[in-house]
Parts: structure tokens; sequence; C-alpha cells
């Protein structure tokens, strides 16, 4: 992490305005002690068996957070809240309210995760051929947490690790990852890491600024509209924008850098010609062609 002198001499993006460098005023200490041995236990266990066995039979296509990871890497189960259904298409995963980290549940109030239950119940109601399903693949346990009171912490730790919260199927990177080569859900805000799942694939969400930390952006305009500038969203602490973002979010305003600035050459990169320097003015010829063929009609499988 840089420190104060640091960040000050460091280069600030262009476009944005220095909001100078600001320090608390109380010193504190934090004591460092080793992490206490964490097992598997049998719920957890339990989920992870039926997740594998329903992510088996499941179309890449139709995974959550795809791509399916290699035989090597495998799945890693994250405890995000995950909301397992069969509906007539399959299996699909929706998301809680709230997930519980396994961590977090020595904080959780009892009566705020059965809450949680009551949706889950409410949600798996809706789709009738969840539980017997699941009995099918041996997790005969779902109708059990689905309908019995959490109302101590036995019960939380039983839902922390279940399959109605332990199981969102990330790769490793996608979990645990930081910048430059992927960023993980552990280490960057939801609302922009959950962005890398649905955004253009030409789009390039996280870039390198130019004092070398990486920040993610958006486009200010819809795809198309030829406008090149981009707003930043986050940096990290330590990164020169950083006191820049957190100004603009409080004033209620947009830390925009300009179409020729090298974050905004970035983000746009496959969706301009090569060679140009600046990111605004029409499609390159290779975006609106995939443009072109994502509207183009499917047959569907049985057509085929």
């Amino acid at each position: 992490m840089a420190n104060a002198r640091s960040a000050t001499a460091t280069r600030i993006p262009a476009g944005l305005k220095p909001g100078g460098v600001r320090s608390g005023d109380h010193p504190w200490k934090i004591r460092l002690v080793e992490h206490p041995k964490r097992t598997t236990s049998s719920h957890f266990r339990a989920a992870k068996t039926v997740v594998k066995k329903i992510l088996a039979e499941m179309d890449d296509a139709d995974l959550p957070y795809g791509p399916r990871p290699t035989a090597s890497e495998g799945w890693q189960m994250h405890h995000g809240g995950s909301l397992w259904v069969k509906g007539q298409k399959g299996w699909r995963m929706y998301r809680a309210r709230a997930g519980i980290e396994w961590s977090m549940q020595f904080c959780a109030d009892p009566a705020r995760v059965d809450r949680l239950r009551r949706e889950a119940a409410e949600l798996v109601e809706a789709f009738p051929l969840t539980l017997p399903g699941l009995v099918e693949l041996g997790y005969e346990e779902a109708e059990a947490l689905l309908r019995d009171k959490i109302r101590n912490a036995d019960d939380v730790e039983a839902w922390t690790d279940s399959l109605f919260n332990a199981c969102v199927p990330l790769s490793a990177g996608n979990h645990q990852g930081i910048l430059p080569k992927v960023p993980g859900e552990h280490h960057y805000p939801w609302p922009i890491k959950g962005a890398d799942f649905f955004r253009f694939e030409d789009f390039q969400l996280w870039v390198t600024l130019p004092d070398g930390s990486h920040g993610a952006v958006a486009p200010v305009d819809r795809r198309g509209s030829g406008d090149g500038h981009i707003r930043l969203l986050h940096v990290p602490e330590g990164s020169a924008a950083a006191d820049t973002v957190a100004e603009a979010q409080d004033l209620q305003m947009m830390a925009v850098l300009p179409p020729n600035s090298s974050a905004a050459l970035q983000a746009f990169a496959h969706q301009i010609e090569p060679g140009q320097r600046t990111a605004s003015g029409p499609l390159a010829a290779a975006a609106m062609g995939r443009d072109r063929a994502d509207r183009a009609p499917r047959r569907s499988r049985r057509g085929a």
C-alpha cells in the first residue's frame, strides 16, 4: 500500500483533479493472531457433494458463473447465499438477499438468519421439483433445513454450511483472485465484480491506471453512442486516484476520464480500430460484426 508521500508524488491520471492528502489524527493498533484451525463440517461436505452432482448435470451455458473450471482446478464453493432450485428446464441458482460467510456466522442473529431461511423456503416452494430432485441426488436434509426454525448457534452453523448458502460455484480466480490476473469476489465490491458476468466481452472492465494501480470503469453512455468517456468506479486504497473517487462519491458526482486517456483506450480497445488515439467514435468493424452475430436468430436445439 502506498504511503501519503508516495501517493502525492505519483502522477494523477489525466482528467482527475487531485483532492489533497488526508490522514487520520488517531493512531491505532491491531493484534495479529493465528487463524483458528477450520474443519469442514458434515453440513458443508453434504452440500458440496450434491452441488457437484448438480453442476455435472448442467450444460456449460447454464452455469451461474461459468466457464467451467479445468479438472485440475475444480470448483470453489463460496458462502454467498446459493439458492438452488429445479425447474422444468433443470437446475438454476439464485442468490439470497444476503450470504453468510463462514466466519460471519459468529455474529449472526438466529432470528435474522431465520428470515433468510423463510425466504429460501418460499422460493423453493415455487419450484416443486426441487426437493424430490435433491433427495434423488442424496441431499435428504434439504426439507428439514427449509422447514425448521433457526433458533440457536447450531442451527445457524447448519444453515451457513448448507446448500442454500454455501454453494455459489466459482473458479479460483473469481473466488479469491486479485488483479492483475483476475478479480475475485472476496477482494472487490460485488456490485462491480458482478459486472464480469454480464458485461460485453469486448469491454474491458478492469484497467491499469498510470500509477500502476488497477481500477474498474464503466461507459457513460450506451454501446454505439460514440462517447468514449469512462467513469472510474473503483480504485484500491493507496491509488493516486483514490481521494478523487471518494470525493466524487461524497459530492454525488462522477469521476470521469476523457476518451484519450490510457484507461479509456484500454476499456474500449476491442471496440475501436487499432491505433486509434481516442475511444470516441463509431464501433470498429469487428465489434459491429459481433453485434450482428449476437442479434442473428438462433436455431433451437430441437430444430438443429
